[in-house]
C-alpha cells in the first residue's frame, strides 16, 4: 500500500546550479528507483537559516511531496545522511 509522504530537504549553497540540479535529480530518480512516485518537486531556492549550521548560513531549500511504500523514506533518509551536500532532511507522513 503506497503512503503519501513529503520530504523538505536543504542543500548546500556553495554548489553551482548543475551540481544543485544533480542533488534534486538524484533524490528523485532514487524514489522513483525505489517503487515511488514524485508527484510534486517545488525548488524554494536559497534561503537564510534562522541559525547557523556548521558555519554556514544560507541554504538552497527543496519541497517534494511523493507516494511509496513504507519502506521507502528510511532508504532516501539513509542516501541523503551519508551525502556531504545535504545539510538537513526531513521527511513526515501526510
Amino acid at each position: 500500500m503506497k503512503r503519501k509522504y513529503q520530504l523538505l530537504f536543504i542543500i548546500k549553497d556553495g554548489l553551482s546550479e548543475e551540481d544543485t540540479e544533480a542533488q534534486v535529480t538524484r533524490y528523485s530518480d532514487l524514489i522513483e528507483s525505489l517503487g515511488g512516485a514524485v508527484t510534486l518537486v517545488n525548488k524554494w531556492g536559497s534561503r537564510r537559516f534562522a541559525y547557523e549550521i556548521d558555519r554556514m548560513t544560507h541554504g538552497y531549500y527543496v519541497l517534494f511531496n511523493f507516494e511509496a511504500d513504507a519502506t521507502v523514506p528510511a532508504e532516501v533518509d539513509r542516501q541523503m545522511r551519508i551525502n556531504d551536500n545535504i545539510v538537513r532532511q526531513m521527511i513526515t507522513l501526510l
